[in-house]
């Protein structure tokens, strides 16, 4: 009985709910996109061009890994546990984790799900894997060294203990530093202590160097303080260099270290300011504290002995520059060659540059991304670097220039949510052939990530695609489709930069966005009033920058056009500037009959022809408020204060309003304070004309404005067809269902009272008359209790609900519900969910994209040269190093016995003859054949050298000869002319 008064009072005669039935309102869980958490953890696989995000355990769920790479490619990795990624690597084709709580993991990245894992038996401070290696090694805090076997998936008998502390047993709280295994010789492992750096080697089972950084008395050191005493500042990063020639060491004080590798002795000690702070000066200068080293990388080109030092930390506390330090060495001098003077000249550096990130924001972290090793420490041929910063943002640079890089097209969306921080969406529901012209040209560099293929999925050809449009922290917005349960025809981005159309780089920030459903012609309102209008455009000062100088225009629409990216070939491009200058923008809509409004947050409320563009109308709401009075006691006449008032919602329809025998434009404005005003839009001369057609009370501030046809629940919108039709006189029975924290109403615009329900127990934050194919219409909103709940039409007749535990509670009013029964909503500071309320209560589930290639192959480990192979440098394989590690009893694994094919099929050589070796001897048999070998190379070179001289003397023989008879005949030449 009340869902037929309700039809009665609001003027619709069909009940558009009547075919849902119960227990369809069932939501989905569709997709996410975003970072879940904080960001602990990056990880690249060159090969597969891979990349593998780590966070940390928040109030906002558990640490996560994701995967990515080309476009949509994704998958994401959820732990058995709650916990916090501590450490991730890619390992051949696996992904290797470390969590805080001490436990590795090894996942398949083919399926996502969870291989094995393991509890370190200790506190683990350091995880190291190597792409040709079937161990990780874990270091524990109590210096102590095991060895995990990743194809066995079983601990190794092998052990290190705290060489330091053997070495010297009277130091205390000798803990490990980090790992790092020898960038051409794998049987050498290079272990940082906090006390000093020892080289171990596997082949002999024993430390072959220690290195102990000393700063003499009256020497300046790392702190540049003159102390006469003896100091020995801890360590806390040990790394190679590229070829093995040096090890650097990084210091608590500051101090960068270089060694000599294999006499130990110090070449240069350093910081990015001063050389030789380990030698005595007379007179010290004045000392500045440094920031701690965060992290040091050592590059190179693709050349190996051409390296740099990428260094975070280090710099001046005082100083205004903020980012990494990139140290250019050059190419390593010759060690055989040089004196001891080039080699310290060359720790010095031929160049230094600074790759900048934001002022004010420290740098936490950075991962380097290789064009295609995976060696050297995966420093070989860096494209860019991803930089971590404290504030749990990404900055992507190039390197080794430190340009920023833009995620757009580059990176999956998801992380551009955190490149930098999302901080508003709005969704479109856009006509899908015009979404699939909207593909962008702009100038872009190589891609970062190209692994990976998209699982199939159903097409969807004559509907809509959903594009949502994010808004950034650097004021740049983001516009894509998401899918998320369809082929995405388009997976491009789109890129506005508002900051730029503005020519106004300091304080902007997004407050409102809009996209017109069919022309896509976009808008974005700013907190100081500004609006930006966008439309897909050529652009006539491509490669070609101009003066971005325009004259303030307030109140007034400014061509922009000059200010259109210089990079952009075509795409949005911004045409006209709005400086409203009332306060933020507040509420922002774009309609597809060529109109635009805006409302601010001081009360005022524009509406633009895009036909000029043109302002048409203007006014404050304090024009469409009647101020109430009362009586006192007293008989006095005194005004209620007025609390100030704006728009929060703005919609476009076409219907018949109240009493009208005609159908025209509607603009429906809601307020902060219940009210929804009708402004009527009809032409005028040869353009349009806005005048007031009324206003209607609501309870509360205003949610949601949905105008729809009487009939059929179809959205009333203001789109070219519809708008096309009035001329030919056709009528629009329309009604708006208008939804505000603690109501729903439906009536007849412009001041009917209609049919209502109140919301006694939540609030709602936001809502839309959705369709629910082939079964009717319904009214779906999202509550403060974190729930979603459906109201059948016109009844209000609650149809379901159902709670959305993933929501982040302090963001509801943030939600979107679009149409088509999706459900958009943070979950997090930098992720959001969707939903699919019309569903069957399916749980997230993870893609079926395919991420790795079993066709690519890991490029050979760099090994020793022959030069050093004859020389003494003992040659160990990475098969050699599995039965090392691994014990004569362990089985081969798959992995060793393709490589020791694939040593067989090379021929002779040192590879080879290892893997005969480890198949048909003992390892003092393997030691002794190789002996011999290098015995017989040795001779061999000797007697070559030997038939060198002979040849050398012979031919200094017969050139002593002929200089003799030229003497000879020169002198009888000069006799025997005289006689002549």
């Amino acid at each position: 009985m009340a869902s037929f008064l309700r039809g009665k009072q609001a003027g619709m005669q069909n009940d558009l709910s009547a075919d849902i039935i119960p227990g369809s309102f069932i939501p989905d869980d569709r997709a996410r996109y975003g970072i879940n958490s904080q960001i602990s953890c990056i990880a690249y696989d060159p090969v597969q061009s891979l990349l593998a995000i780590g966070t940390n355990e928040s109030k906002f769920g558990s640490g996560r890994i994701y995967v990515f790479g080309q476009s949509r490619v994704q998958k994401f990795l959820i732990p058995s546990r709650s916990c916090s990624f501590a450490d991730i690597q890619f390992c051949a084709n696996r992904l290797v984790s470390l969590d805080t709580k001490n436990e590795v993991t090894l996942w398949n990245l083919e399926t996502g799900k969870r291989i094995t894992a393991f509890r370190a038996p200790g506190v683990v401070t350091c995880m190291l894997t190597d792409p040709m290696l079937d161990w990780c090694f874990v270091g524990m805090q109590s210096g102590e060294i095991c060895a995990y076997d990743l194809d066995r998936q079983r601990m190794s008998p092998f052990r290190l203990p705290n060489f330091w502390v053997e070495k010297d047993p009277k130091t205390r709280a000798v803990g490990l530093v980090s790992m790092q295994l020898h960038p051409r010789d794998i049987g050498k492992l290079l272990i940082a202590y906090t006390h000093g750096v020892v080289v171990y080697s596997f082949k002999q089972n024993i430390p072959n160097k220690f290195f102990e950084y000393q700063v003499p008395p009256g020497a300046p050191g790392g702190s540049s303080v003159m102390v006469e005493s003896m100091r020995r500042p801890k360590v806390t990063h040990a790394l190679w260099h590229p070829t093995g020639t040096f090890i650097l060491t990084a210091h608590e004080d500051g101090s960068l270290v270089f060694w000599d590798s294999k006499d130990g002795r110090v070449v240069m000690a350093r910081t990015l300011y001063e050389n030789n702070i380990h030698q005595p000066v007379p007179n010290l200068g004045s000392s500045a504290p440094k920031h701690p080293y965060v992290r040091i990388a050592w590059c190179c080109k693709q050349n190996p002995e051409d390296s740099g030092l990428l260094i975070a930390g280090g710099q001046k506390l005082d100083e205004s520059s903020n980012g990494l330090t990139f140290i250019d060495l050059g190419v390593t001098p010759n060690y055989a060659t040089s004196s001891w003077q080039i080699l310290s000249d060359y720790t010095k550096g031929k160049r230094q540059n600074t790759l900048e990130t934001p002022p004010g924001v420290g740098v936490a972290n950075f991962f380097l991304i290789p064009r295609s090793s995976p060696h050297f420490a995966g420093a070989q041929d860096p494209i860019a670097v991803m930089t971590l910063l404290s504030s749990g943002e990404i900055l992507t640079l190039s390197f080794p220039n430190g340009y920023p890089i833009s995620p757009t097209n580059q990176l999956h969306p998801s992380v551009s949510f955190a490149h930098p921080f999302a901080t508003k969406f709005a969704v479109t529901v856009l006509d899908r052939g015009r979404w699939l012209g909207m593909v962008e040209n702009r100038d872009q560099g190589e891609p970062l990530l190209k692994g990976g293929a998209e699982a199939p999925l159903p097409r969807r050809r004559f509907e809509g695609r959903t594009v949502i449009q994010v808004a950034h922290a650097d004021s740049t917005v983001r516009i894509w489709d998401v899918g998320p349960d369809n082929e995405i025809e388009n997976p491009s981005q789109l890129q506005v930069d508002v900051a730029k159309a503005l020519d106004r780089y300091e304080d902007v920030e997004i407050t409102a966005l809009t996209m017109a459903p069919t022309t896509g012609e976009f808008a974005v309102g700013t907190n100081k009033g500004e609006v930006v209008m966008y439309r897909w455009d050529g652009n006539q000062y491509y490669r070609k920058p101009q003066d971005q100088k325009i004259e303030p225009n307030p109140g007034g629409i400014t061509n922009i056009r000059t200010r259109s990216e210089p990079s952009l070939k075509s795409g949005l491009m911004p045409h006209s500037l709005y400086e409203m200058l009332q306060g933020p923008v507040s509420a922002i809509k774009a309609s597809d009959a060529g109109f635009l409004a805006v409302g601010s947050e001081n009360g005022f409320i524009s509406i633009i022809d895009l036909r000029g563009p043109s302002v048409m109308f203007q006014a404050s709401m304090t024009d469409f408020i009647k101020q109430e009075k009362r009586s006192s006691f007293l008989k006095r006449r005194s005004a209620i204060p007025v609390n100030k008032e704006w728009p929060v919602v703005i919609e476009f329809g076409v219907m018949t309003l109240d009493e009208d025998k005609y159908s025209s434009i509607c603009c429906f404005v809601g307020t902060n304070m219940g009210k929804v005003i009708t402004f009527k839009i009809l032409p005028s001369g040869g353009g349009y004309s806005a005048t007031l057609a009324g206003v209607a009370h609501c309870d509360d501030r205003v949610v949601s404005i949905c105008p729809i046809v009487a009939d059929t629940g179809k959205p009333a919108l203001a789109t070219g067809h519809t708008v096309a039709g009035l001329r030919e006189g056709r009528h629009v029975n329309g009604l708006l269902v208008v939804v505000t924290q603690t109501e729903v109403r439906l009536f007849k615009p412009a001041t009917a009272k209609g049919a209502s329900k109140s919301f006694d127990d939540y609030l709602c934050d936001a809502a839309a008359v959705t369709e629910f194919e082939l079964h009717g219409m319904a009214l779906v909103g999202v509550f403060g209790d974190r729930t979603a709940r459906a109201f059948s039409l016109p009844g209000l007749k609650e149809l379901g609900s159902y709670p959305l535990p993933m929501i982040d509670g302090s963001r509801v009013g943030s939600s979107v519900v679009t149409e088509g029964g999706e459900v958009f909503c943070w979950t997090g500071p930098s992720e959001i969910a969707i939903l699919q309320v019309w569903g069957t209560g399916m749980e997230l589930e993870n893609t079926a994209d395919k991420l790795i290639n079993p066709e690519l192959e890991i490029p050979p480990r760099p090994t020793i040269s022959n030069v050093q192979w004859i020389s003494g440098t003992q040659y160990v394989s990475p098969t050699d190093l599995d039965l090392l590690i691994g014990g004569a009893d362990r089985p081969p694994s798959k992995r060793m016995m393709n490589a020791s094919a694939m040593e067989r099929d090379a021929g002779a050589g040192p590879s080879s003859l290892a893997a005969e070796a480890s198949s048909t001897e003992g390892w003092g048999q393997y030691l002794t054949r190789q002996l011999n070998e290098r015995t017989e190379k040795l001779n061999l070179m000797n007697d070559s050298l030997d038939s060198a001289a002979d040849t050398s003397q012979k031919w200094a023989d017969d050139v002593g000869k002929f200089v003799s008879q030229q003497k000879r005949k020169m002198i009888l030449g000069s006799i025997t002319s005289k006689f002549t």
